[in-house]
């Protein structure tokens, strides 16, 4: 069986295919044959040294994949030979509320992740997935769907007709916009490019910001909620979006701080959360049973994920680093054709 293996900070070149020798399985542990893998901006950062974690030997990166039991452990109930499942960011994490033994690992960080022909998993880690969604639309969901769902869903309280800001055009931001819309609430997006703006009017999207011509983006927003602000900001961007976030938001509304892809840092005066009741919470993916509920969401909503382009498993190194360029709209998959 072949896999793919990264050190901490090894770079996009320090990706070794390898072949692993696979061990019996325990009572309780599945087989599955990966037949899709996407690609997250978390990804590069543990590729880059930019991540969290408590190891240091190599790992098998990536946390999102899908494909097919073959083989289950003697005490395995949740699935059988010849289910189509989906793996939980978290193995740890079934539902509820999150602590620190619920988030203490995460596949393709602290333990090995998806990057594999076959991958030995713990039977409740897994999800089954609808035939309605391919593997490759499947793939998308554990780690950027989740935390979309989250995000809007869990993490803040919206109804039919809120308005949601989504920042830039990446995985996250793309599934929060098509879950957000399946849900009847008003998306507002940003990026640098209109032609991915165009891309993002066409899923739906109800106001549209290039924030390169548009650098006071905050004002741009406030002007098209009528000076209200939205009531849930997806804030990817970080150090340098955070406060531009903060000022777009309306009373009571939330901020979901979910990643840094300009940086970590900024300041945020914590009288302007304060004084107009707003609320920063941060998003860490969610459980595996935010995962259920995602699949059910955009299974039964008939999304489609936005899959920019897809690589094949003998060109993993391409994907990453096509997802380094920021070309990408929506996700970058790696499929496996065993």
């Amino acid at each position: 069986m072949k896999a793919y293996r990264i050190s901490h900070g090894g770079k996009i070149d320090g990706l070794r295919l390898e072949d692993i020798v696979e061990r019996p399985l325990e009572p309780y542990e599945v087989r599955v044959k990966v037949r899709a893998v996407s690609l997250n901006y978390r990804d590069l950062m543990v590729a880059n040294g930019a991540y969290p974690v408590k190891i240091d030997i190599p790992v098998i990166p990536c946390s999102d994949g899908a494909g097919d039991v073959i083989a289950v452990g003697s005490m395995v109930s949740r699935v059988q030979p010849g289910d189509r499942v989906a793996a939980s960011f978290f193995p740890d994490w079934f539902e509820g509320r999150p602590a620190q033994a619920k988030v203490r690992s995460a596949l393709g960080g602290d333990v090995d992740g998806m990057l594999a022909e076959e991958v030995t998993l713990h039977e409740e880690t897994l999800v089954k997935i609808p035939d309605q969604l391919s593997y490759v639309e499947a793939s998308t969901l554990p780690c950027a769907g989740v935390t979309a769902w989250n995000a809007i869903f869990e993490s803040s309280d919206v109804w039919p007709g809120d308005t949601v800001l989504l920042l830039g055009t990446g995985g996250v931001s793309i599934l929060g916009l098509q879950m957000a819309k399946a849900a009847g609430l008003r998306a507002i997006i940003t990026s640098s490019s209109d032609e991915k703006l165009v891309q993002a009017r066409a899923l739906g999207a109800d106001e549209t910001i290039n924030y390169r011509t548009t650098p006071e983006w905050q004002d741009e927003v406030l002007r098209l909620t009528g000076g209200e602000g939205v009531d849930v900001v997806l804030e990817v961007g970080g150090q340098g979006t955070i406060t531009r976030s903060v000022a777009s938001t309306a009373v009571g509304g939330s901020i979901a701080v979910i990643g840094g892809v300009s940086g970590f840092g900024g300041e945020v005066n914590p009288f302007s959360l304060a004084l107009s009741a707003r609320r920063m919470v941060g998003i860490y993916v969610g459980s595996r049973a935010m995962l259920e509920q995602t699949v059910k969401l955009v299974a039964g909503a008939g999304i489609k994920p936005v899959v920019d382009r897809v690589f094949p498993f003998a060109e993993a190194k391409e994907a990453y680093r096509y997802l380094e360029s920021g070309a990408h709209f929506g996700k970058v998959v790696i499929e496996l054709t065993q």
